[in-house]
């Protein structure tokens, strides 16, 4: 796997800005005047946030700023009337923390990480407070483990 360096993410904001279509959006701007200065960071969020609305058709999506962590997170609902939740865009370049894992879920909300690599795939990850039970599997169920049960045979 190639790992491309965060100062690569962060070129893509100075190289052409006329032609870039990015960095003319008013999300991006909104964005960018936030005040974070990691600029691979506001990239991948915002690659992210347009994943969240134009793909996958989510509902009030916002972005905010995380003053302690200095990044921005998103907010949004998966469809009309879900709960809020948390989305953590993170380059794959980067590290995350444990303390950076707890203060996003001390906001109250679900959390969903979302690794973003160089060439923009997005990978999304919930996180929980704790264990969480899964749901039960779509679909038909079969126990591969257990024995076949055989009918008896009736003796007359």
């Amino acid at each position: 796997m190639l790992l491309v360096p965060c100062q690569h993410l962060a070129a893509m904001d100075s190289s052409k800005e006329s032609s870039n279509w990015i960095l003319q959006h008013p999300v991006y701007h909104v964005m960018k005047n936030l005040g974070v200065e990691d600029s691979a960071q506001v990239h991948a969020a915002f690659l992210v946030y347009m994943d969240l609305t134009e793909l996958r058709n989510w509902k009030e999506v916002s972005c905010v700023k995380s003053d302690e962590l200095q990044l921005v997170l998103l907010e949004g609902k998966e469809t009309e009337g879900s709960p809020m939740q948390t989305v953590f865009p993170l380059p794959v370049c980067q590290f995350i923390s444990h303390r950076s894992i707890r203060h996003v879920l001390d906001r109250g909300f679900p959390m969903l990480l979302c690794a973003v690599a160089s060439d923009s795939t997005l990978v999304y990850q919930r996180l929980t407070d704790g264990l969480v039970t899964p749901d039960p599997p779509v679909g038909p169920f079969q126990d591969v483990g257990r024995r076949k049960h055989r009918k008896r045979r009736q003796q007359h």
